[in-house]
């Protein structure tokens, strides 16, 4: 593998992990408050349609993304009542969720443009454009450090930086402000957050309405950037590989980056390279693009080091009288 090709997989990588490590953060924030979320793919699936229906219809890709933050938050209020108001489990909510976005997005699509589920093609202004960075073309011929700030840093949408973005902003809210602490003591001992005045309820919905943003800005991604419109079941798991990530990180921000860029980089890979011939051994591209789901289950076997969750995770909260 030449430079040039490097550049070309490590560019694929970083496009790719963007939904993954959005939908991570996103888990990361509900599970820290103690509230598994099993319905990022629902969430971001959801989003995906909105923001591309949106941005069609009315020709803004920003109208589209704020409809689909609206679309994901729509379902995290879902779960919350499911899960935290009514002490539902929130398995069960979130694998609902995710049934539902699945039909509904489908049915909707069908039912509003007659193209098999699917919406029109985005152009223009429906889509995220490209952004150069300050003296990307300048810098180009420059060796090594030209191509990598040129063609790997520059030339990304404005959502590839601001998922990237969140990676220290969450280390910082959750290590270095109040309503981190608070939010990562909601998730462990419940009851003594409760016992110190805070309200328990309020920070769980707090956490799962993160969780709802970042998964719509996940799906309007997904639908407005990485590609030109929204197609049935377009998350292709994305969701699920998202919360093997969170697993893999054990919960932690800059972890969870790492391991979203394994991800994307697996898959870059796989679309990359039809087949690779190790020694004359031929790996064939079935099994090129099984790699992130076999490491997904690798990770969940727990094959990577045990990764303990949060110790009220799951556990919906009942104040004592």
């Amino acid at each position: 593998m030449d430079f040039d090709t490097l550049i070309q997989v490590l560019d694929s990588t970083i496009r790719l992990a963007t939904p993954l490590l959005l939908a991570c953060l996103a888990g990361l924030y509900s599970e820290r408050s103690g509230i598994f979320d099993i319905g990022l793919e629902g969430k971001m699936l959801l989003a995906a349609f909105f923001s591309a229906a949106v941005a069609f219809t009315s020709g803004s890709v920003w109208l589209g993304l704020l409809a689909g933050i609206a679309a994901s938050l729509a379902l995290s209020a879902i779960h919350g009542l499911a899960s935290i108001t009514f002490r539902g489990n929130q398995l069960i909510s979130g694998v609902a969720l995710n049934f539902l976005a699945s039909g509904l997005s489908v049915l909707i699509a069908q039912h509003w443009f007659r193209q098999g589920g699917r919406t029109p093609s985005l152009m223009g202004g429906a889509r995220f454009e490209e952004i150069t960075l300050p003296l990307a073309d300048t810098l180009r011929g420059v060796p090594v450090l030209g191509p990598i700030y040129a063609d790997l840093i520059s030339g990304h949408s404005i959502l590839v930086y601001v998922a990237f973005a969140m990676v220290p902003l969450t280390w910082w809210l959750l290590y270095r402000t109040r309503f981190g602490l608070r939010l990562r003591a909601v998730g462990e001992a419940p009851d003594a957050v409760d016992t110190a005045g805070v309200s328990v309820i309020g920070l769980r919905f707090a956490a799962v309405a993160i969780c709802g943003l970042l998964c719509g800005i996940a799906g309007a991604y997904l639908a407005t950037s990485l590609q030109a419109g929204f197609v049935k079941e377009m998350t292709a798991g994305r969701g699920y590989i998202a919360l093997a990530a969170l697993i893999f990180a054990k919960w932690r921000p800059w972890y969870a980056m790492a391991a979203c860029l394994l991800f994307g980089f697996l898959q870059a890979i796989a679309l990359r390279f039809q087949s690779i011939d190790l020694g004359g051994v031929t790996i064939p591209v079935q099994l090129m693009d099984a790699l992130p789901y076999i490491l997904t289950v690798v990770i969940l076997a727990g094959f990577i080091g045990k990764a303990i969750p949060p110790r009220a995770g799951g556990e919906p909260y009942v104040k004592e009288r």
